[in-house]
């Protein structure tokens, strides 16, 4: 039976105002020889000429406090890539295409890739898939501290914190799957007159993206957050700032969008700017009475609807979610139904948008689905998955469950240093399987492949 234990929350939870996305990552990557060959798949020509492959994907996971990082492909169970990196204590994540890992070192200022072999690319009269052994490239990003790597719609923006002490300003970088083939080297598309902890929201031919002021004028607090955002406009090959919003954010942290809307957390409510296709209409949504100290500083949303998800938190506190309806303005409280000291540890929405998922620190995938109440968008509880029957008080110290979401079918997949496997639990009967079980303790994982377009497309 599994046993229950208490984590302070400062272990198991980043605190939302320095939090998700602050981490460490690579350089050089050199690859090692892969144990397994990549395993062929069937080629579907589907109508209209396409070449399709119907793959479950690939996962690559790091190993904490190592520089290995190994590639599996979820079809066969089988290990197809092991690589290292000149740094220990990656932080990983897929590119917005899904085929390459991109591997960020705040610390060191580098941002490397490696290519997780398999693609889509539309060539126009049809679209065709493709399937290679994973691989190291040689393309890298040197800037200063890049922190949160933020996608959208086949765009990732990296934001690059800077430094006071080397006096480094922050800047963005902008790049798509193809700019990484082709080790596009000018990415840099904004840079700032100073440094900040910020992020960028990239959106069509757009770049929302957060301004800090001097430190006499800031609303924030805590200096080194923004507290506006500005526009950015694609004219040609560069990026010119639009507008600068009179409406203040102050303490920003947390950024997000939705169909229609993107968004970012204050400390005093949520920043909504709306999409009209031309210009952004701006609004705010005061924090609810019962946050005390708390402030909204992650954000979670997906482009099927306008009913985002927000995570309010402090040092000391136990977060609470929030629905954060951008379409009427209304925030309301999200009851998860947590069991006995359960803490958030990792969120995430299904490939649809149809489930929100919350995993704790108590071995439990909580499902969230949407409703109408009284004309507007909730989050309510609709199932939990005791997806391990381990003992969870024996958590390698400094370890946690992960969990990344695929992007082919409903499924999220859920790393366990505990038991040193990685389960698949089916968002839709919220059965679990092993899907990987591992000769070493697995830390960070990133799902690599071909994203479900049909379901992309719902």
């Amino acid at each position: 039976m599994k046993k229950t234990f208490k984590l302070s929350l400062i272990a198991t939870l980043c605190s939302t105002l320095w939090l998700t996305g602050c981490g460490d990552a690579k350089t050089t990557i050199n690859e090692k020889e892969s144990e397994q060959p990549a395993t062929d798949h069937d080629h579907d020509h589907g109508s209209g000429g396409d070449i399709t492959i119907d793959s479950l994907g690939r996962l690559a996971i790091s190993a904490p406090d190592s520089d290995q990082i190994s590639v599996f492909d979820l079809d066969d169970s089988e290990l197809v890539g092991q690589f290292s990196t000149t740094y220990a204590g990656s932080r990983i994540t897929a590119s917005a295409g899904y085929r390459y890992l991109v591997i960020t070192n705040r610390e060191n200022g580098h941002t490397g890739f490696i290519d997780g072999g398999l693609w889509r690319e539309d060539h126009v009269a049809h679209l065709h898939d493709y399937e290679q052994a994973p691989a190291t490239i040689d393309f890298h990003i040197d800037s200063s501290q890049p922190t949160h790597v933020v996608k959208h719609e086949g765009l990732m923006a990296i934001f690059n914190d800077g430094n006071a002490d080397t006096s480094t300003n922050a800047s963005v970088n902008l790049l798509t799957d193809e700019n990484i083939t082709a080790a596009k080297t000018d990415s840099e598309v904004i840079t700032f007159d100073m440094n900040m902890h910020g992020v960028a929201e990239p959106r069509g031919d757009f770049i929302l993206t957060t301004v800090r002021r001097d430190d006499a004028t800031s609303t924030s607090s805590a200096k080194i957050l923004p507290d506006q955002v500005a526009v950015y406009h694609k004219h040609g090959d560069e990026y010119e700032q639009d507008v600068i919003f009179d409406t203040t954010c102050p303490n920003l942290h947390g950024a997000a969008q939705s169909e229609n809307f993107v968004a970012f957390g204050c400390g005093d409510g949520v920043f909504l700017a709306k999409d009209d296709g031309h210009d952004f209409d701006v609004s705010k949504i005061a924090n609810l009475d019962n946050f005390d100290t708390r402030r909204v500083g992650s954000l979670y949303g997906h482009h099927s609807h306008n009913a985002l998800i927000g995570v309010a938190s402090a040092r000391g506190t136990t977060p609470l979610l929030v629905t954060v309806d951008a379409t009427k303005g209304a925030m309301s409280a999200i009851d998860w139904q947590p069991q006995t000291d359960a803490a958030p540890v990792s969120y995430g929405f299904s490939v649809d948008g149809d489930v929100f998922v919350i995993l704790d620190n108590q071995g439990y995938l909580t499902l969230l689905k949407s409703h109408l109440h009284n004309g507007e968008t909730e989050w309510e509880f609709a199932s939990r998955v005791d997806f391990t029957q381990q003992d969870v008080s024996t958590m390698p110290d400094g370890q946690s469950f992960s969990l990344v979401m695929s992007q082919h079918a409903d499924t999220a997949y859920i790393s366990d240093p505990i038991a040193n496997t990685i389960v698949a639990v089916d968002l839709a009967d919220g059965d679990v399987t092993t899907a990987l079980s591992l000769d070493f303790t697995p830390a960070n994982i990133s799902w690599l492949g071909i994203k479900n377009e049909e379901e992309h497309a719902h």
